[in-house]
């Protein structure tokens, strides 16, 4: 099957979801996702959305905050740009049915976290992203001119490659035209072409076996840009989430929201102590790369596969009304958190780098956008500060609309793209090829690539997956597509970008910590 559209959108958080709301008045929309509409990385985020609100707070604060958190690596154009336009985009998530928790008076309830000078967390209990993504997916399904096609995976950039037309990194020409799309009902692979393709793929948790993200995670659009030739950066800056749960038949992980050390939760150690402070005077609310690696130590120490979190000192009835879902959770597991210390442990959480944007969410390749997570804008830095990654998504997607609607019209549809043509291919008669080397990938990436990383890790991951890759592509070369080979590809792809810039970054800075270069270079 063909199908041409002026919007073609990969992805359905609030990135995916909020551009195409936004360009649906210009043209005809088609929002793709290889699952659920509702199976996002949005979906499963729990302390909320940053911005700027009420005094005492302001502008510089954030922006401030956002920058040392970054250690270095955010650029100032862009902090400040996405601070500045965060209450704009806020409105308009309210406008679109976002319910944010208020106080008694009418206020917004704000929350802070770690790194964060003020109050300034918006959100709606402990569940923020799921509420964002019931309001978007409810303005998604009631209009018209947005086609959502479920159990669709996009598995190639359509360039001038399929045309015969040989193409190089660092072109200034590359040109995007759509989309391969494997129909995961048929098993069809069909050609979407578009006058514009905007990517919100979402991270890459699942590179790593312990991980808070859906299984959707897989880098599919940071490697399929790779592969198309357009520029990637700072994939060595993996956030781990210092509190998932400790509950190691579980995955994903289930986060622990920053937003309960926020509301006075303590890191302990197994034998009770007070774990943070002989790491960093803001304790248990350092920024995220701090506490990630203190718990890692500690554990390393003890020996032990988990630390304690905390919260039996506060009021229980605030507890249960603040963060129904992480106290509902935990009881099911038989921890009544107003009463028990709550095991956690470090999960891979969030991408700091990825697919290179400018500051209209514009890639390397022409008439492609990157927004989201799948995006590295210059935001986020060495380590982002959190709940600034809803806030990124938002405020991103409102710029890559804004040039796409005024820029679409000027691209013609690519009349010459061939068929996809899997002739004489078949399916894998023994899947545990895949699922085996899916395993592998995880278990050299956990092992070698983690939270503490050294040159010797790097290079016995680099060696190890080169392996995985060779593998992984004779498959690729003479099987017909599948989600699960398509994941691995990207997977191993997504994880060899890792390693690779780890390996050139020759610091620690940020979420990038090597024993090697414990010290980070002072420019």
């Amino acid at each position: 099957m063909q199908k041409k559209v002026d919007f073609l959108v990969v992805g359905s958080g609030i990135a995916g979801m909020s551009f195409a709301l936004k360009v649906a008045p210009y043209g005809k929309v088609c929002l793709i996702t290889k699952t659920k509409l509702e199976e996002t990385n949005t979906s499963f985020a729990q302390g909320g959305i940053a911005s700027v609100t009420y005094e005492p707070d302001n502008f510089d604060k954030h922006i401030q905050d956002t920058l040392i958190c970054g250690d270095g690596v955010c650029d100032p154009e862009v902090v400040k740009l996405v601070v500045e336009e965060a209450p704009g985009q806020i409105r308009q998530l309210i406008d679109w049915g976002t319910q944010f928790d208020t106080e008694k008076n009418g206020k917004f309830d704000l929350a802070k976290e770690g790194g964060h000078s003020e109050h300034r967390i918006l959100h709606h209990k402990d569940r923020s992203g799921a509420e964002i993504q019931r309001a978007l997916m409810e303005a998604i399904r009631k209009n018209e001119n947005i086609e959502v096609i479920e159990n669709c995976f996009a598995t190639e950039l359509i360039t001038q490659h399929y045309l015969g037309i040989t193409v190089r990194r660092y072109m200034p020409d590359i040109e995007c035209y759509g989309v391969y799309a494997l129909n995961l009902a048929t098993h069809t692979i069909d050609t979407i072409l578009a006058r514009v393709t905007v990517l919100a793929t979402g991270g890459v948790g699942n590179v790593y076996y312990t991980t808070t993200n859906p299984p959707t995670a897989t880098g599919d659009g940071i490697a399929m840009v790779y592969r198309a030739k357009g520029i990637i950066e700072n994939m060595e800056f993996v956030q781990f989430h210092p509190t998932s749960l400790y509950n190691p038949q579980e995955r994903p992980s289930f986060l622990i929201s920053e937003a309960l050390r926020g509301f006075g939760a303590v890191l302990r150690t197994l034998d009770g102590n007070e774990l943070m402070t002989k790491y960093d005077p803001r304790g248990s609310l350092a920024p995220r790369d701090i506490v990630a690696r203190a718990i890692d130590n500690e554990m390393k120490i003890s020996g032990e596969d988990f630390v304690y979190l905390d919260a039996t000192h506060l009021d229980p009835d605030g507890l249960k009304s603040h963060f129904p879902t992480i106290y509902n959770k935990c009881l099911s597991l038989g921890i009544d958190m107003t009463k028990d210390y709550i095991p956690v442990v470090p999960a891979a959480h969030f991408l700091c780098g990825g697919i290179k944007v400018d500051t209209w969410a514009r890639t390397s390749i022409n008439r492609l956008y990157a927004v989201g997570e799948t995006a590295s804008t210059g935001l986020h830095g060495a380590n982002r500060l959190a709940s600034n990654s809803l806030l990124e998504g938002i405020v991103y997607a409102d710029r890559a609309a804004k040039d796409a609607i005024r820029v679409f019209q000027n691209y013609a549809f690519q009349e010459s793209i061939p068929d996809w043509n899997d002739e004489g291919m078949t399916f894998p008669e023994e899947m545990i090829l895949i699922t085996q080397l899916h395993k592998e990938v995880q278990q050299i990436m956990s092992s070698y690539v983690g939270i503490v990383r050294s040159n010797l890790r790097l290079l016995r991951a680099f060696k190890r997956l080169e392996i995985i890759y060779e593998e992984s592509e004779a498959l690729y070369e003479k099987s017909k597509l599948s989600r699960k080979l398509c994941e691995l590809r990207n997977l191993v792809n997504a994880g060899y970008l890792i390693i690779k810039m780890a390996r050139e970054r020759r610091e620690s800075r940020g979420l990038h910590y090597t024993l090697d270069y414990p010290k980070k270079r002072i420019s």
